[in-house]
């Protein structure tokens, strides 16, 4: 195979021997380049084993054309050059040739999110003499596999100028938000490599239109009064566009149509026919929006501008789980499995979908397309629907929730154990069996565990109010 070595910065190799004030003899490579003995160490016989061995020197042919014999390379040496750039590292990778970097100086592009050590071979300029035995030291399966991915790098990153200037882009976009930059899997997997079931499934290239706005989906059983306050701030929030109320109750019908709040919005109540958690996740023809809030009969303390700013979130990422009561998994090393952590703590890999928002296609894919027997499960449990979908978003887009403003308690306080689920003895329990019984249906753990929250700006610098797009949020 051939190994060719040109400049880093383009430029073609000096037919003409370089000036070096301490050099007094030189060898020639067959392309003409000098090869300094002082610089390097080595003898000028040393220096001839090695090119005859290993290196086929390529320099420019024309005038103003470069041509490099890359195709059937394995190795393509890049040194250093005169000038700044990277034109014969673009077209090494193009040729699916593995960049050998001898430039002390040279910082890759993109090195911030591209592992080169998968594409590339860099060493030291002062150990230029052990170049032949550290690229023999390479197997043979992991040259070839550098070479694909030098070949990939080009073809997503450097292949033309808008490739060149969108990866630009996305690199200044991932640090100014962190929490929603692409994943070391993302920028250096090419997409023949990454897992199947980590796709996002919605296809929705710009942001949702904000006028259609949301459907709030009420799940509730027979909290009338909790209900009915729920119904009552919700209609304050802006972007709302529908009510619908999740009638649990088979044994109980739903208030008269004069007894409940008077909103601006279509306000549906739909019974069901059997107790079922699951029934608030059911893809229901009256939700029309994208958007949709599921929010329990109990959740009363979210103000219309927390709810709103929820929403605005959601709009900017519509593949995500975008909530408020926040959770964490943890591993128990004692027990050997997985735990479920509701305490209170900067990290979160879970929105409890009490109050949470979520693009409707999830409601099909929960409904008709949920692993397993899960839901069947959290039927017969009464518990855990809210972990259930956590894990199917997280499994499909393979990205974690996000969090948004600080507050953490949002029961109503006049709920007791007699109303609530949640408050139960063995609900905790029950709520880490949820998550090890899941991860065993999924075959892997999909939860992604983030340290952050979304909150609004100025939502803690001292302006007046009436300067804040979102006055009213509330605190811990």
């Amino acid at each position: 195979k051939v190994w060719v070595w040109a400049h880093a910065d383009g430029s073609c190799l000096d037919r003409k021997p370089a000036y070096h004030p301490a050099a007094q003899t030189h060898t020639r490579t067959s392309g003409g380049q000098v090869v300094n003995e002082r610089e390097t160490g080595m003898r000028s016989e040393e220096w001839e084993g090695i090119l005859r061995d290993v290196l086929s020197v390529s320099v420019c042919w024309k005038v103003h054309r470069r041509s490099l014999s890359t195709q059937d390379s394995s190795f393509c040496v890049v040194l250093r050059g005169a000038r700044l750039g990277q034109a014969v590292l673009s077209d090494v990778l193009q040729a699916g040739c593995v960049p050998v970097i001898m430039a002390d100086s040279y910082i890759l592009p993109f090195s911030e999110v591209l592992d080169w050590k998968r594409a590339s071979v860099v060493i030291p300029e002062e150990k230029l003499p052990e170049m032949y035995s550290i690229l023999k030291s390479i197997p043979h399966r992991q040259v070839e596999e550098m070479q694909r991915q030098a070949r990939w790098f080009w073809e997503a990153y450097f292949s033309s100028m808008k490739a060149i200037g969108m990866t630009t882009l996305q690199v200044i976009n991932d640090r100014i938000y962190p929490y929603a930059a692409r994943t070391y899997e993302q920028w250096n997997n090419p997409p023949a490599v990454k897992w199947a079931s980590v796709n996002n499934p919605l296809f929705l290239p710009l942001i949702p239109p904000r006028s259609p706005g949301f459907t709030a989906v009420v799940l509730t059983y027979d909290r009338v009064e909790s209900l009915f306050r729920v119904i009552t701030e919700i209609s304050k929030v802006p972007s709302l566009a529908k009510l619908l109320v999740v009638w649990n109750n088979q044994n109980k019908s739903p208030p008269e149509e004069s007894l409940w709040p008077k909103v601006a919005v279509p306000l549906k109540v739909v019974r069901t026919k059997e107790n079922k958690l699951s029934n608030r996740f059911f893809p229901f023809d009256e939700i029309e929006t994208e958007a949709v809030l599921a929010i329990d009969d109990d959740i009363i303390m979210l103000t219309s501008d927390e709810l709103q700013f929820g929403y605005e979130v959601w709009r900017e990422f519509p593949d995500r789980l975008v909530g408020y009561p926040g959770r964490l998994h943890l591993w128990d090393h004692e027990m050997g499995k997985w735990k479920y952590e509701s305490e209170w703590t900067n990290e979160v890999s879970m929105v409890l979908t009490g109050a949470a928002f979520y693009h409707k296609y999830f409601n099909y894919l929960y409904t008709y397309k949920m692993p397993g027997d899960i839901k069947n499960w959290v039927d017969a449990h009464m518990n855990c629907e809210d972990i259930a979908m956590n894990f199917l978003v997280a499994n499909i887009t393979g990205k974690a929730p996000i969090k948004v403003t600080p507050r953490k308690k949002f029961k109503c306080p006049e709920c007791t154990a007699i109303d609530g689920l949640s408050l139960d003895q063995t609900h905790m329990v029950e709520r880490s069996e949820c998550i090890n019984k899941f991860a065993t249906v999924f075959g892997t753990m999909p939860l992604k565990v983030v340290e952050h929250r979304a909150d609004p700006v100025l939502y803690k610098d001292d302006f007046p109010e009436k300067l804040k797009s979102f006055p009213n949020i509330g605190s811990l």
